[in-house]
């Protein structure tokens, strides 16, 4: 009886230990899952979807082209599995995707097919400790032709990364030329929008980057040929729209870009070099991965509430927001699916004109790596 009663003493000092060592795991919020996975409203892509907040900041993730033209060789986006600097000498692993080959064997747009290529993923499992923290992209509205505080402290921490990240040129002298740089997000078909697009950007002579899913490549080959052949960037835009590209890990997000890149080459005889972020959501860690396939991230400084077709502001009201929002070396985010958009491009080119403004490819950019 005495042995009974020590040995049940025993038990609840083991069982008080254990309670006091066991870290408390709350119960999983499958609302708050399933908000974060629908952040782009109706599943479409919505890019910057998350609209103004109080403090006048934007936030979200939009999509852009990056002005380039024909790429031609084998090397622009492909990368060698190695940062820029990167003296990293441990694991690697190796992503491959295998495209489908659309047009019996021939590019859509005339040009010699490029070989499809894997990425070398250095440091799958971040060994190195790059910080994973989740930054869901925000730029402020830019006033009296000034660049929103938020857009500047966005710079600043992608140059101290120094992993080829642009949301705001501020490496061009404003004194000596006002530049913008023209983006458009493509994630899926609608109507001829992109076409009439096209058609005014060819008038106006502006170049301007596309940025690109992998269903908008395959539904439309036509307008990604006009898109390379007439001059201007198609961007790398991601294969399935991951709404937190920050939290899917090295590996799953090289395989995103390298989708898209593959079918372009395959299907185009094209490499992009460019990527933009789905939702904006990136951290470091995901941007070291980008630089290192040999891409580079654009995220922007000025867009608006353009990016469900079925809801626009409003000519007038675009027209006025976008054109109030400049400022020297501004990115801009133009959704290809919205009215408004086509509506007033024209006269959008026109105005900033006036004001003093150049629209130049992101390949003029004088940040680069």
């Amino acid at each position: 009886m005495k042995h009974l009663k020590t040995l049940g003493i025993a038990a609840l000092i083991l069982l008080l230990l254990f309670t006091a060592c066991t870290p408390d795991t709350p119960p999983v919020d499958e609302n708050q899952q399933q908000n974060e996975q629908n952040q782009n409203g109706d599943g479409s892509d919505s890019g910057d979807g998350n609209g103004e907040t109080g403090d006048g900041q934007q936030s979200g993730g939009s999509e852009t082209g990056d002005g380039s033209g024909q790429q031609s060789g084998d090397g622009s986006g492909s990368g060698d599995g190695q940062s820029q600097g990167s003296t990293y000498t441990g694991q690697t692993s190796v992503v491959t995707f295998a495209p489908e080959v659309a047009n019996q064997g021939k590019t859509f747009s005339g040009l010699a097919p490029l070989p499809v290529i894997d990425y070398t993923i250095i440091d799958p499992a971040n060994t190195r400790g790059l910080s994973t923290e989740k930054f869901g992209f925000s730029y402020g509205v830019a006033k009296n032709g000034e660049p929103h505080h938020i857009t500047v402290n966005n710079q600043k921490r992608f140059d101290g990364f120094g992993t080829n990240a642009l949301a705001w040129d501020n490496q061009t002298n404003k004194e000596e030329a006002k530049v913008l740089y023209l983006t458009f997000d493509c994630g899926y078909v609608y109507g001829t929008l992109t076409e009439d697009m096209l058609d005014i950007l060819k008038e106006k002579q502006v170049p301007a980057a596309f940025f690109c899913t992998l269903d908008y490549l395959g539904d439309a080959p036509e307008t990604v040929t006009r898109m390379i052949t007439e001059g201007h960037i198609v961007g790398n835009h991601s294969t399935t729209h991951p709404s937190d590209s920050a939290a899917i890990g090295r590996e799953k997000l090289g395989w995103e870009l390298l989708g898209v890149e593959n079918y372009l080459r395959a299907n185009f005889g094209y490499s992009s070099k460019y990527f933009r972020f789905p939702t904006g959501a990136y951290s470091e860690d995901a941007l070291d991965l980008v630089n290192s396939v040999g891409y580079r991230s654009v995220f922007w400084s000025i867009a608006h509430a353009d990016w469900d077709p079925k809801n626009q502001p409003g000519v007038q009201k675009s027209f006025d927001t976008v054109t109030s929002r400049l400022h020297p070396g501004a990115v801009i985010l133009l959704h290809s699916t919205s009215p408004d958009n086509a509506a007033i491009l024209a006269d959008f080119i026109d105005f900033a004109r006036q004001q003093g403004y150049e629209f130049r490819s992101l390949d003029q950019y004088p940040g680069w790596n």
